[in-house]
């Protein structure tokens, strides 16, 4: 992996990220809730390498018109969404698939 690459994290993305975990603890225990902080940091260093692995968004907001979406390692339900940049990735958000996800990403 080439170290001055670097994956950005939005503050959304976080809440979304801490909001699963919690939930996937409380259902299902303690190390289901760290595996799935596992999975993301799994899929982090994956598209940093591989930016473009994702499939580009048919979302129509103009200000998400360069996000791709990729699911979410051993979590293919949860949909990982960032835009690639020179420099690395951006996190915008971690959603469930079955959620309204322009809706989502939008806000």
């Amino acid at each position: 992996m080439n170290r001055r690459r670097k994956v950005v994290i939005r503050p959304a993305a976080n809440r979304d990220f801490d909001d699963q975990a919690r939930y996937l603890a409380k259902a299902s225990g303690l190390k289901m809730g760290l595996r799935f902080y596992e999975s993301a940091a799994e899929t982090f260093r994956l598209l940093l390498d591989h930016p473009r692995l994702g499939r580009a968004t048919q979302l129509s907001s103009p200000f998400l018109i360069a996000t791709r979406m990729f699911p979410l390692k051993n979590f293919p339900q949860h949909m990982v969404f960032y835009l690639p940049f020179q420099r690395g990735i951006e996190i915008i958000r971690v959603v469930h698939g079955s959620r309204d996800l322009e809706k989502l990403v939008e806000s």
